[in-house]
């Protein structure tokens, strides 16, 4: 039977909803436990929100006359994107640079806090992420990528009109369960 409550739309958490964390921290297995500790928040997205590839890609074998007999999987991507626009949060250069490549220097009384970027082409290492967000009637959907990797960076522009952002896609690895990301719904008690 149609049910008008189950469609909804994915916002983000008021207390953050795109995370990170180094490989081998602990993973939530449901929408609403606390964090652990080891994830930084990783601030504001662009108000197009995050975006799921996760297609399989097939090749058709066909016979001689052109029928399709056989279908074959070749590949089944998993990838995140998604245009962070905190772009003078520490922990947002990282992810896009490379923790290497970021250094800050705390704030004194006479001087702000510094932050040095060097551009390079050392290689990515993989992380854990997590992205909460609230569906209608205030249930909780937390995505859980357990090993994902920063693939791509888009174009980054500067001017007058628009925030500074970073389109960053993150291509999901298989964990030893063979999973490249877990999705966790909790619906809210009725009133």
């Amino acid at each position: 039977m149609n049910n008008t409550s189950n469609v909804t739309t994915g916002k983000p958490k008021k207390t953050g909803a795109i995370f990170m964390a180094p490989l081998g921290t602990t993973l939530p297995t449901d929408a609403s436990t606390a964090l652990d500790g080891a994830f930084a928040c990783l601030g504001y997205a662009s108000e197009d929100g995050v975006t799921n590839n996760n297609s399989p890609e097939s090749e058709s074998v066909k016979a001689w006359g052109g029928d399709v007999v056989l279908n074959t999987q070749t590949e089944k991507p998993d990838e995140f994107t998604f245009t962070l626009i905190e772009a003078m949060n520490a922990d947002v250069l990282k992810m896009v640079y490379g923790d290497g490549n970021v250094t800050v220097t705390a704030a004194t009384t006479t001087v702000g806090e510094k932050i040095a970027i060097s551009a390079n082409s050392a290689e990515q290492v993989e992380r854990a992420f997590v992205i909460d967000m609230l569906l209608k009637g205030n249930a909780l959907k937390r995505i859980v990528i357990p090993k994902g990797k920063v693939t791509e960076v888009g174009e980054i522009a500067y001017s007058d009109e628009d925030a500074v952002g970073y389109e960053t896609t993150l291509s999901c690895a298989a964990d030893d369960s063979g999973n490249t990301h877990y999705e966790y719904i909790q619906k809210a008690l009725p009133a």
